[in-house]
């Protein structure tokens, strides 16, 4: 009830504003122009950061009301687009441009409910917000009538401190430590729009400062002491030891529910169970290969074994930098030569190679790429143990199998192409494209044969194994079915990975900055390219070099969106909803 009367109230406040000043603005983009919405956006951009600049007090059903309207009033102006005479650019950006209005929606109606959860223990906003608004509307302020108002105030934040102590089981029987957590976050927001509120006027109102600075330092105080006791009683209340181990894995598995949410956004429309089969799929194609490069290397069946020979083919510390450019070399001559796609020679020109920190690698143990590739490799902080491993890990084979996906065909082109071509839509930046389409690369180089011998092939088949691997461990985590160390357990036995690195990167997954569908992107991501592949270059629409060139001047999105821009058998509508079931058996090739 609290999100919709603030959803409802707001779309008759900015009834006015939607229609009076984006009504003649609209009819620009009606025109087929191949330019798509790009200056909609951007207009929609410079709006928004107006409104969440002003619009910015914390708990202020006001604030909420003219956001929701500022959201709602832009679907208004997008439904007054004549949608079937845009362009087919358009059509996209117009579908990329809804949806992210509508998420956004849904996220700060999340936002605000969790807010009307916890209004109880914020039982004096009211006096605050009125203080801020006042502020805004610059209405005159006289420092004796204000430092009144904020000796009440400070009374009424310490009577709901007592309060609060006095009945702090009750409080923790009603909110979980989520909810705490928001609480007293939102308290220190209110405490630091209160000291920007007196910084406005200090100095400049000598007399307003005599009066205020007193009370108003008292009532700062109070707002930090009511936060704490909300962070030492009630969020802090299950004492839980710091690990004694640094390397300690630590995370928070997020839910089915966030799940799917992440999955709508991503338009994948599969349940994270169909997922995991699908990965589960991919997966024994890899056994399958794997076990036909051990037997040719003479270790029959014993995958394992045929690995750990792979594994030693490292060089010495010191000759990495060499051995990148050759293979970043030798896969630039191996796309040219079969005319796969075309890279700009400024391209070729200008990546770099940087050699990765110990500690970075503590949550990278391999290379990470763009315009600098960034080398794992020992250094000489490591422990002898951590060294080998390293070495072990990022071996020559392994390596020729992913210096390609950091650099060209890989991030790097990625990055030169999306710098030039429709930048405006990396808004919708999504790694379903940015490391889908790398791995999609290391999968359709196998198809080509790029892999030499069966050492290349079983660094091939490593990777692919664990973006297989990926899947699994990172949506079992985040549904609750497989912890942390079994995720490492899982990648040493089932992937073949150096403990020190599985660690890494189970880390990586969980702690390491990432949204929760990260690892599960490499793979998915490769396997819609790949069905996009399948039909538009096997069925003679493209050739290869128009497929990877007109993919990579779309920018990133979802790839959904990336086939309907290609496409034209894709029947696009203003309310489109992604149902392409792009994964089939014999996926793998």
């Amino acid at each position: 009830m609290f999100t919709q009367r603030i959803t409802q109230v707001g779309v008759c406040l900015f009834a006015l504003f939607a229609l009076g000043t984006h009504r003649a603005d609209a009819q620009e983009f009606v025109d087929g122009s191949p330019g798509g919405l790009r200056a909609l956006l951007e207009r929609f951009d410079a709006d928004r950061g107006n409104v969440k600049r002003f619009y910015n007090i914390p708990l202020s059903a006001g604030d909420q009301r003219r956001r929701a309207a500022f959201y709602q009033g832009w679907l208004a102006t997008l439904a007054k687009l004549d949608f079937d005479r845009l362009s087919r650019p358009g059509q996209v950006d117009y579908v990329l441009f809804r949806n992210e209005i509508v998420r956004t929606q849904k996220k700060i109606e999340r936002e605000w409910a969790r807010d009307a959860d916890i209004l109880p223990l914020v039982p004096f906003k009211d006096p605050i917000v009125e203080l801020l608004e006042a502020r805004r509307r610059l209405e005159p302020v006289e420092g004796k009538t204000f430092a009144v108002r904020l000796e009440k105030i400070e009374k009424q934040i310490d009577t709901a401190r007592q309060r609060l102590e006095g009945a702090i089981d009750e409080a923790n029987n009603r909110w979980d430590q989520d909810a705490s957590r928001h609480a007293a976050r939102r308290v220190r927001d209110l405490r630091g729009q209160v000291a920007g509120w007196f910084r406005f006027y200090n100095g400049y109102d000598p007399v307003f400062t005599w009066w205020v600075k007193k009370p108003v330092a008292e009532v700062e105080k109070a707002l930090d002491e009511y936060a704490g006791v909300i962070t030492e009683k009630m969020v802090k209340r299950k004492k839980v030891e710091k690990p004694k181990d640094r390397d300690r894995l630590v995370g928070h598995p997020i839910g089915a529910k966030a799940l799917s949410r992440e999955l709508a956004r991503e338009m994948i429309p599969y349940a994270p169970d169909k997922l995991v089969k699908i990965a589960e799929h991919e997966f024994a194609w890899c056994d399958r290969e794997m076990l036909k490069a051990s037997r040719e290397l003479g270790f029959e069946d014993d995958w394992r074994k045929a690995q750990n020979h792979v594994k030693t083919k490292h060089v010495e510390p010191g000759a990495q930098p060499k051995v990148i450019k050759e293979l970043a070399l030798e896969a630039e001559r191996f796309l040219e030569q079969r005319k796969l796609i075309t890279v700009p020679p400024l391209c070729k020109e200008t990546w770099r190679i940087g050699m990765m920190s110990a500690g970075r690698q503590r949550v990278n143990p391999y290379f990470t790429g763009g315009e600098v590739i960034s080398v794992s490799f020992p250094t000489d902080e490591m422990t002898h143990r951590d060294k080998l491993m390293s070495m072990r890990g990022n071996n020559l084979h392994f390596a020729r199998a992913t210096v390609h996906h950091e650099l060209i065909p890989g991030h790097h082109l990625q990055d030169f192409m999306m710098a030039r071509y429709r930048p405006y839509r990396r808004r919708f930046r999504t790694p379903f494209w940015k490391e889908g389409w790398a791995v999609y690369w290391e999968m359709h180089l196998w198809d080509l044969g790029f892999a030499k011998s069966p050492e290349d092939r079983i660094g091939m088949l490593f990777w692919r194994k664990h973006r297989c691997a990926r899947i699994i461990f990172s949506l079992g985590y985040h549904l609750n079915t497989m912890t942390a160390d079994e995720a490492v357990d899982f990648l040493v036995k089932r992937v073949g990975h150096e403990r020190r690195n599985a660690t890494a990167e189970v880390r990586r997954s969980i702690q390491g900055g990432y949204p929760p569908l990260y690892q599960c992107a490499y793979m998915l991501g490769a396997l819609q390219f790949r069905a996009m592949h399948r039909n538009l270059v096997g069925g003679g629409k493209m050739t290869e070099r128009q497929f990877h060139d007109t993919v990579l001047r779309q920018n990133s999105m979802p790839i959904e969106m990336v086939r309907a821009a290609l496409d034209k058998d894709v029947k696009l509508t203003r309310d489109y909803v992604a149902r392409w079931k792009f994964a089939k058996e014999g996926a793998s090739r």
